[in-house]
């Protein structure tokens, strides 16, 4: 029986312990920020946001190289392996397109999930793939779990400024400001691979209030994981670790995204990346 070795992106937010101890292969996507192409892997915690504060331009974000993904397929496959690769949501990046063709060019046995999230959400599948490689499940029964996984998992994301949207283009300056101004906050849920809105208001008290409702909604459901995400400071994360930590037996992994998300997201985001039972 061929070992099976796991791959994902760097959108991936995971602990770096957890990704030498179960031999997992992170691809790194890039930013460049100012002209200057950083690889986001090797940014270090809080490096990224001082470079966005400063940036007078929205930074830019790329995929990895169908390249880089032939590369690593191949030399990952050299000793008769196969690959299983679980990327960020195609809604968000082109990575899983990028990989699907460094997978043909590379002409080695992979398969490519797109994982239907991204950050801690996709971590679940990941990791759950990486252990059930190690314990010498066939590629069948890593593929049935990683799918349960992703069905089993919620995504919500909270948003404190509009300004990386309005730096993007994305919306008006003057509506960007006059939000700014009403002290917007937004929080949205990943479903089908798109980020729908489901509650706004002005102030932290959106929230909190957001907060206290969601715990009351976990009260009769079987919790297996849960991950907390931040952009910026970790205050409010550490916060809804304490609210949240009760409906888990596993202790509450709060981390700080990447600079892939953080781009889009903005200073001061979060997110709570549930998976049940």
């Amino acid at each position: 029986m061929s070992t099976i070795k796991i791959v994902t992106d760097s959108s991936t937010t995971i602990e770096p312990s957890l990704i030498e101890e179960l031999g997992i292969t992170v691809v790194p996507l890039s930013v460049m920020v100012d002209g200057i192409v950083y690889s986001d892997s090797d940014l270090e915690e809080g490096q990224f946001l001082k470079l966005m504060r400063e940036s007078k331009n929205l930074p830019k974000t790329s995929q990895p190289p169908v390249g880089l993904f032939a590369e690593t397929f191949a030399n990952l496959a050299a000793d008769g392996s196969q690959i299983i690769a679980i990327l960020l949501s195609h809604a968000l990046s082109g990575t899983v397109e990028a990989a699907r063709q460094g997978a043909t060019l590379s002409g080695v046995d992979v398969t490519v999930i797109d994982s239907a999230f991204t950050d801690q959400a996709a971590k679940f599948q990941v990791v759950t793939a990486a252990r059930l490689a190690r314990a010498g499940a066939s590629k069948e029964d890593i593929l049935a779990a990683v799918a349960e996984v992703q069905q089993k998992t919620e995504l919500y994301i909270g948003i404190s400024t509009l300004e990386n949207l309005v730096k993007g283009g994305r919306i008006g300056r003057v509506t960007g400001l006059l939000s700014s101004l009403l002290n917007i906050r937004v929080i949205m849920e990943m479903l089908n691979h798109q980020l729908h809105p489901i509650t706004k208001g002005r102030g932290s008290k959106t929230f909190k209030k957001w907060l206290s409702e969601f715990a009351v909604t976990l009260e009769n459901k079987k919790v297996a994981e849960i991950g907390i995400s931040y952009a910026g400071a970790p205050d409010f994360a550490q916060e809804m670790k304490e609210v949240l930590q009760p409906f888990v037996a596993e202790e509450i992994s709060v981390l700080e995204t990447g600079s892939i998300i953080q781009t889009h997201t903005g200073e001061d985001a979060w997110a709570v990346l549930v998976r049940y039972e």
